[in-house]
Order: C-alpha cells, then sequence, then structure tokens
C-alpha cells in the first residue's frame, strides 16, 4: 500500500501521541503505514507513506536519486546568481549539496492558505522558487535559500518522483499506484488505484 498525504503545517511526521500537537494519526486511519522519508513540521505538502519496508527505503533513500520538488517563498528577490548557486551546488558548513534545479516561479495557483499565514513585511519582497532536490538532508531547501541571504518564509513540498500534491486536498490522503514514484517523468497528477 502507497498512501499520498498532503500535510498541512504543524503536524509532526508521527502516529504516536504528542500532547497538545496533532500528528499523522489525526489526519490516516490506516494501520501499520509509516512515512517514506519526513517533512519537518514548519514545512507543509507531500508525504508519502506505506506498510512496504523496501518501497519506503526506495523512495527516502537518495541512492534512488527520486526527485523532490518543493516550492520556497522566500524573503527578498533572488537573481541569476542566486539561483546558478542553488544549481550548482551550495556550500554549507558541513557539506556541499548536490545540484539541484531551480527557478522563479509565481506563486503556485492551487496552493492553499496556511494557518497561521507567515509573517507579512510591506518593505521587504518576498518570491517564490521551485527547487528540484535528489537528496534529502536535514531542512536542506531553508539551510540553502538562508546561506544565499533569502530566508524561507513557507515551504511546500509538492512532488516526489511523479507523484504531485495537485489535486489533494490539505490534511487529506489517497492511495495511489505503488509504481508511480519511479516513473522519473515529470511529477504528474496522482494515480488512484481503483
Amino acid at each position: 500500500m502507497l498512501i499520498a498525504f498532503n500535510k498541512p503545517f504543524g503536524v509532526i511526521c508521527k502516529f504516536s501521541p504528542e500532547p497538545g500537537r496533532p500528528t499523522l494519526a489525526d489526519f490516516i486511519d490506516v494501520p501499520n503505514v509509516y512515512p517514506a522519508g519526513r517533512l519537518d513540521t514548519d514545512s507543509e505538502g507531500l508525504l508519502l507513506l506505506t506498510d512496504d519496508g523496501a518501497l519506503q527505503t526506495r523512495i527516502a533513500d537518495p541512492g534512488h536519486k527520486l526527485a523532490k520538488v518543493y516550492w520556497a517563498q522566500v524573503e527578498g528577490s533572488p537573481g541569476e546568481e542566486a539561483l546558478a548557486a542553488l544549481r550548482d551546488g551550495v556550500k554549507l558548513n558541513d557539506f556541499t549539496t548536490k545540484p539541484a534545479g531551480a527557478r522563479l516561479i509565481d506563486e503556485p495557483a492551487n496552493l492553499w492558505p496556511r494557518d497561521p499565514p507567515i509573517r507579512y513585511r510591506a518593505k521587504i519582497p518576498t518570491a517564490w522558487l521551485e527547487i528540484t532536490l535528489r537528496e534529502g538532508k536535514n531542512r536542506q531547501v531553508r539551510r540553502m535559500t538562508a546561506h544565499l541571504g533569502f530566508p524561507t518564509l513557507r515551504l511546500v513540498r509538492a512532488g516526489i518522483g511523479r507523484i504531485s500534491v495537485d489535486g489533494l486536498g490539505l490534511g487529506t490522503w489517497r492511495e495511489i499506484n505503488a509504481t508511480s514514484p519511479f516513473d522519473e517523468r515529470t511529477p504528474g497528477s496522482i494515480q488512484v488505484r481503483r
């Protein structure tokens, strides 16, 4: 079984109770499924869960180079120099990131409101980036953009492999075809298994 879940901001990626904090158990009542990788509490969007340990490893293991697409709303206005740095790899304190896809985008049309909303500062512009990674270091997108002087204000995982968050309501999940994340075409609509 493979489940695609659109994780809201503030939800902890575990099923065990966390007093006063929402967890996956508040949204998904399916026995024996576990996240394939993680999504930080302050990040939103696509999370895959499965009851198949081998599949979980294939999805989460960077060795399989499964593309993960993120939409990052950043403070400031990154230019071509910052985008080139993201594409080439950013030297952080403990490692240098692998080359990534990076481009400026308009705010995604299908994006849901965040609760709570990000802070708004009238004198500081924001921009949206689409960043595609094939590795998954801890808080990597946030660290990359901050290092370049453009702190991430909002981070949404939009796709994993060819599975997209498109058409999946916030806080909802669907069972999907277990082979679809590994088809390396551009992320597309969720393939619902019937």
